[in-house]
C-alpha cells in the first residue's frame, strides 16, 4: 500500500492542485511499473530498459514539479515528501531580496543558486527553482552507467538529485551551481569521488567537478543544471598488490630522483669538451626532476590534496606543463644535433647568432605554456582527475599525447636525416675525423635519449589494466633520471675522470685529519 503524499504548501489553488494530482498519479504509476519490473525479474534488466525506465521516472517527476509553480511578488515556497522523494520548490518575485531567501535544501542535499540573478535576467523578474531528491535512483540509473577508462569498483555515495528552472523564461545560469551532497555510504580514502550528471543513456563528468570533500560530504560545482550524483570509484586491483605498486612506485621515483640531481650537477659543473652544448640537456633535467617530485608528493598527500579540487587542477595544470617541456627541450636538442651534423662544426660557433640559450629558454618553455594554456582555455574542466592529472574523459588526455607524438614524429625525421649526412659525410671526408666521432657519439647518445624518454610514453597506451604493462611503464618512466646520467656521464670517460679526480681529493682530505 502506497503511503499518502505529504504536501506542505503557502499557495495552492483548485486548478494547481487538480494538475498537480493528475501528475502524481502518472508519476506514481511509472515508479510502480518500473520497481516492479526491476523487483520481480529473474534475471538482470537489461541497461536499456532501466535507461528506459529512468527517463520516464525523471521526465514524470519534472511535470509534477513544474505544475507546483505559482506566480509571486515576494518569495513562496513548496515541499512534498513521498516515500523515496523529496521535492522543495522555490520562486520568487520581483520584490523578492537576497535576504529573504531560505537555504533550498533536503535530508541528503543542499543547493547553492543565484536565483536573484537569474530573476533579473528574465523578462517576468521572476524565478523558480524545483530541488529534488530521489534516494531509491540508484537501483535504476546504476552508477556502473559511468563509462570510464579504469577498471574501477562504482558506488553511489549520494542520493540521485535533480534541479530546474521551472516555468523561468531565462534558464541561463549567471554562476557556476553548487551542490552539497550527504555520503549514504562509508568513503574510501583511497577512492576517488566523481560529480556526474546523467544525460538520456550514462553518467557523464562534462561540466562538473569537485569543490572539496570530507569524510561525510563532498561539494560538487556545474555549470548548468541536470540531474546529478556523486560516484566513487575505487580500484579493482587487490590491495596487497596495490599496495605492492606504491612502494615500487615510492622506490623508483626516489632512485630516479637522485639520479637527476646527479645528471644536472655534472651538466652544470664537470667541464666539458668545447662545442659541447649543455642547455636542452640541463633543462630536459630540471623539467623531469620537477615533474617527478611534484608527482611524487602529491601522490604521498593525494587523501589531503584531492579534496581541495582547485589545488588539485593547479597541480594538474603545471605537470602537464613541466612534462610537455621536457619534451619540447629534447626536440630542441634534435634540432641542435641536426645543425651540427649539417654544418660538421661545433655548434658553440653558431649559438651566438641564432641559438643562444636565452632563445632556446624562450622555445623550450613558452611552447609548452602555450600548449597548457589553449587547453585550459577550451576545456578548462579537463584537469584534475582522481590521482589530479589529465581527464582522460571525452579525449583529453590528447593535449597530452597529441604533442608528444608529434614531437617524437619529428624526432624520428630528424634522426632518419641525421644518420644519412653522417653515412654520407664519413664516405666524402678524410679530415676532421675526431670532430666526426664525437658527433657520431652525440648522435648515439641523443638517440638513446630519445627511446628513453619517448617511448614508455608510448606504452601507455597499451596497459589496458595490464598489470605487468603498469610495472613496467612505472619502471621506465621512473628511471629516466637514471638512464641520462648512465649516457651522458657514465660512459663520457672526461666526465668519469673528474669524478674519479674528486674523489681522489676528497679521500686525501679525510686523511689529513
Amino acid at each position: 500500500m502506497q503511503k499518502r503524499k505529504k504536501i506542505n504548501t503557502h499557495h495552492r489553488t483548485d486548478s494547481h492542485l487538480i494538475v498537480q494530482i493528475k501528475d502524481a498519479g502518472n508519476f506514481l504509476s511509472v515508479v510502480d511499473a518500473a520497481q516492479m519490473k526491476v523487483s520481480t525479474s529473474d534475471s538482470p534488466v537489461e541497461k536499456s530498459t532501466l535507461v528506459s525506465f529512468g527517463n520516464a521516472y525523471l521526465n514524470a517527476f519534472e511535470n509534477l514539479v513544474s505544475a507546483l509553480v505559482v506566480a509571486t511578488d515576494n518569495m513562496t515556497v513548496k515541499n512534498i515528501a513521498l516515500n523515496n522523494t523529496e521535492v522543495t520548490v522555490l520562486a520568487i518575485g520581483v520584490n523578492a531580496s537576497a535576504a529573504d531567501i531560505p537555504p533550498i535544501y533536503t535530508k541528503t542535499a543542499q543547493l547553492e543558486i543565484d536565483l536573484i540573478g537569474i530573476a533579473k535576467q528574465s523578462i517576468s523578474k521572476s524565478a523558480s527553482v524545483a530541488f529534488v531528491s530521489y534516494s531509491a535512483m540508484d537501483s535504476i540509473l546504476k552508477p556502473d552507467f559511468f563509462n570510464t577508462s579504469e577498471n574501477t569498483v562504482k558506488t553511489m555515495m549520494s542520493t540521485v538529485i535533480s534541479a530546474t528552472l521551472s516555468q523561468t523564461n531565462n534558464t541561463a545560469l549567471t554562476k557556476p551551481v553548487n551542490f552539497t551532497l550527504k555520503h549514504i555510504q562509508g568513503f574510501n580514502p583511497k577512492s576517488s569521488l566523481s560529480c556526474v550528471y546523467w544525460n538520456d543513456s550514462e553518467w557523464i563528468v562534462d561540466g562538473c567537478s569537485v569543490l572539496n570533500s570530507n569524510s561525510s560530504h563532498t561539494v560538487c560545482s556545474c555549470v548548468h543544471l541536470s540531474t546529478f550524483a556523486l560516484i566513487m570509484q575505487t580500484s579493482s586491483t587487490p590491495p596487497e598488490s596495490s599496495d605492492l605498486l606504491e612502494l615500487l612506485n615510492l622506490v623508483c621515483v626516489i632512485v630516479g630522483l637522485v639520479f637527476f640531481s646527479l645528471a644536472l650537477l655534472s651538466f652544470a659543473l664537470c667541464q666539458w669538451s668545447p662545442g659541447v652544448n649543455n642547455v636542452a640537456r640541463i633543462n630536459i633535467c630540471i623539467s623531469l626532476l620537477s615533474a617527478h617530485l611534484l608527482f611524487l608528493l602529491t601522490q604521498q598527500f593525494l587523501s589531503l590534496i584531492r579534496p581541495q579540487q582547485v589545488f588539485c587542477v593547479a597541480i594538474a595544470g603545471l605537470l602537464h606543463f613541466l612534462f610537455l617541456s621536457a619534451f619540447v627541450w629534447m626536440f630542441i636538442e634534435a634540432v641542435l644535433l641536426f645543425i651540427c651534423v649539417q654544418n660538421l662544426s661545433r655548434i658553440s660557433s653558431k649559438k651566438k647568432e641564432v641559438l643562444s640559450s636565452g632563445f632556446l629558454c624562450v622555445i623550450g618553455y613558452v611552447l609548452a605554456l602555450v600548449v597548457v594554456g589553449v587547453s585550459i582555455g577550451l576545456v578548462p574542466e579537463g584537469y584534475g582527475s582522481e590521482q589530479c592529472w589529465i581527464k582522460t574523459a571525452e579525449g583529453f588526455i590528447w593535449s597530452f599525447l597529441g604533442p608528444v607524438c608529434v614531437i617524437l614524429a619529428l624526432n624520428t625525421i630528424f634522426f632518419i636525416k641525421i644518420v644519412l649526412t653522417l653515412n654520407s659525410t664519413l664516405k666524402n671526408l678524410n679530415a676532421e675525423v675526431s670532430q666526426m666521432k664525437q658527433t657520431k657519439i652525440l648522435a648515439f647518445k641523443t638517440l638513446s635519449q630519445f627511446v628513453v624518454l619517448g617511448c614508455p610514453w608510448i606504452l601507455g597506451f597499451f596497459i589496458n589494466g595490464s598489470e605487468v604493462l603498469e610495472i613496467l611503464f612505472l619502471v621506465l618512466n621512473s628511471q629516466q633520471g637514471t638512464f641520462i646520467f648512465v649516457i651522458y656521464c657514465v660512459l663520457n670517460n672526461e666526465i668519469m675522470q673528474q669524478y674519479k679526480q674528486c674523489f681522489r681529493c676528497l679521500c686525501s682530505g679525510h686523511k689529513k685529519y
